[in-house]
């Protein structure tokens, strides 16, 4: 048995209503006169018609399926008219858009929806999980004055220097300062003609420690000023293997740090004529390899490897072994061929060039070799003042395989800044070196604000977050991650949290809401952009209209209604009182 639809079902039973009441007017033993009884006859079905669409308003096509998204300065984009609009809220208040209070909720009541017109600053954390599964245009507002881009580590050894990098946008000859937790400045750097910017600072014992990075006009006026949050670490100790063909002042400077910094370093140095300088000799072969974290090789070295070595070698990198190449003469043909096999497709490298490093313009120069690296998966390991890279890194099974465009960093400690040096090859190591006894847990790998959306992988069952007031906040692993094992997490409050597992602790830091307000506009606008670059297939449409409001039909209603009821309680002329049907006749 089938039931009728609601609509159908009122739909009769106010006919019937109209019919019943017709039918009391036309049986009344006094009929008002003709005009006011065809009045009120029309009048019946009328009545039943608007209280009908006040219950069930007429479906209205809907202007495609285009659904305007207004976010923050909105009211300074001009926007689709004449289609669905929804405002967040952050939003500008505007009459002609409903607020809303997330993406989710607008989607829901406007099924119609299969595109996405975002206006304005761009789409919150909230929200940009939810856009994925649509197609989006962006109508973006001007961009954010201030900071626009930031590369901070979030942990650094103690001991070690670290750099920050960044742009200012919008203002040119802005300055960057950064202080260090006791408020002392650290460096302070006027931006280049792009607004981009390097400082550095230095960590010394282990902990929790927030370091501040202040923008400033042209004219000294502070702008904004952000935490920058540091999980300071014990310095690793990577254990080395330095491959050379020959003794260099590079390589000499190098045992030179590991020594100062307690590395363990192994050296074999090709002098010609199948003999070696340096260490104990040692067979280069898996169970050696496994003593160590990272080799370090020059191309001589490279050219010296047998079948049996380079085998091994490149076992071992795909078993975790990190591997760092110095570049510090042209490339033959069976060099490249060599390299082929990890990965990398370079040129001969036949000439040279000047390269300063970032931060301090009195630093030494050092030679830069013209590399073109053709690998898809490299990524950029160091940049020079000119953003140029000088290293570049792939991985290769476990490991990763880096390739340097220097061989004189020497130079550095020659002219006074060992620190430098020092926090050079530090960097590189630990980019590269095996990951030894590493904690499971991973902490967010961006900074991160009250409210956004944040994953926190590598976990178990049981795993929490310690927040800031001693809230503890379970975490569920999304089983669509994986291996990964991933949960999603929504700090509330700022400050530092504790993700533990166990025994296991990792604490990572949030910012305050306020921090970094032109910073997180651009994150927004960016994480807009990427939605609106990615290829996303529209569903298909399933409705294509939706109900009208409710109240204009209701109002006619009520005007009718009203109108009805004072025609029925009208008195009649003493005339026509007697006799209705006389009072039509008489002439």
């Amino acid at each position: 048995m089938t039931i009728a639809p609601m609509p159908s079902i009122v739909a009769a039973v106010l006919a019937l209503a109209a019919l019943f009441a017709m039918l009391r007017l036309l049986r009344q033993r006094q009929h008002p006169p003709r005009t006011r009884l065809v009045a009120l006859l029309l009048a019946q079905p009328l009545l039943a018609a608007l209280l009908y669409f006040t219950l069930f308003p007429p479906l209205r096509p809907v202007a495609g399926d285009l659904l305007v998204v207004l976010t923050a300065d909105a009211s300074s984009v001009a926007a689709p008219q004449d289609v669905p609009r929804i405002a967040l809220p952050e939003a500008p208040a505007t009459a002609d858009a409903e607020p809303m209070p997330d993406l989710a909720t607008a989607l829901r009541l406007h099924p119609e929806a299969r595109r996405l017109h975002v206006v304005g600053a761009g789409l919150e954390a909230r929200d940009i999980e939810t856009a994925r599964r649509l197609p989006i245009t962006f109508a973006a507002s001007a961009a954010p004055v201030g900071l626009a881009d930031l590369h901070a580590p979030s942990q650094v050894a103690a001991g070690n220097a670290f750099a920050v990098h960044g742009r200012i946008a919008g203002l040119p000859g802005a300055t960057v300062e950064l202080r260090d937790p006791a408020g002392q400045r650290a460096q302070l750097v006027t931006t280049d003609a792009q607004g981009r910017f390097v400082v550095q600072g230095k960590v010394r014992s282990e902990g929790l420690a927030t370091f501040s990075l202040i923008e400033s006009d042209k004219a000294g006026k502070t702008r904004d000023t952000l935490p920058l949050p540091l999980r300071i670490d014990a310095p690793p100790q990577p254990r080395v293997l330095a491959l050379a063909g020959a003794p260099t002042p590079e390589l000499k400077y190098l045992r030179r740090w590991a020594v100062d910094v307690g590395i363990p370093l192994h050296t074999r140095i090709g002098t010609g004529g199948g003999l070696t300088l340096g260490d104990a000799p040692l067979a280069l072969d898996a169970a050696s390899l496994r003593r160590f974290d990272a080799v370090l090789l020059d191309v001589r070295s490279l050219r010296a490897l047998g079948g049996s070595e380079l085998a091994a070698l490149t076992a071992a990198v795909r078993d975790g072994l990190g591997l760092l190449l110095r570049i510090d003469e042209p490339l033959s043909p069976a060099d490249r061929t060599r390299l082929r096999s990890w990965g990398y497709a370079l040129d001969a490298g036949q000439s040279t060039e000047p390269a300063q490093l970032p931060g301090d313009a009195a630093l030494p120069a050092l030679t830069r070799r013209i590399l073109r690296i053709d690998a898809a998966d490299a990524a950029t390991l160091l940049r020079d003042a000119r953003d140029r890279p000088l290293a570049s890194w792939r991985t290769l099974g476990r490991g990763r395989v880096a390739v340097l465009a220097f061989d004189d960093s020497f130079q550095l400690a020659l002219g006074g800044y060992p620190s430098r040096h020092a926090g050079l090859w530090s960097d590189l190591l630990a980019a590269v070196a095996r990951a030894r006894d590493a904690a499971p847990l991973s902490p967010p790998t961006s900074l991160l604000w009250p409210g956004e959306r944040t994953s926190l992988c590598g976990l178990d069952r049981g795993a929490v977050v310690l927040a800031p007031g001693g809230e503890t906040v379970p975490l569920i692993v999304d089983p669509a991650t994986g291996t990964r094992r991933c949960a999603a997490f929504w700090p509330r409050n700022p400050g530092w949290h504790v993700l533990r597992q166990g025994d296991a602790q990792l604490p990572f830091a949030v910012l305050p809401a306020d921090a970094g307000a032109a910073l997180r506009a651009q994150h927004r606008r960016d994480a807009t952009l990427a939605l609106a670059a990615q290829r996303v297939a529209a569903p298909a449409r399933e409705i294509a209209s939706r109900r009208g409001p409710a109240w204009p039909w209701l109002g006619a209603w009520l005007a009718l209604a009203t109108l009805t009821w004072w025609l029925e309680r009208r008195r009649a002329p003493a005339s026509a009182a007697t006799s209705p049907v006389t009072s039509a006749t008489t002439p």
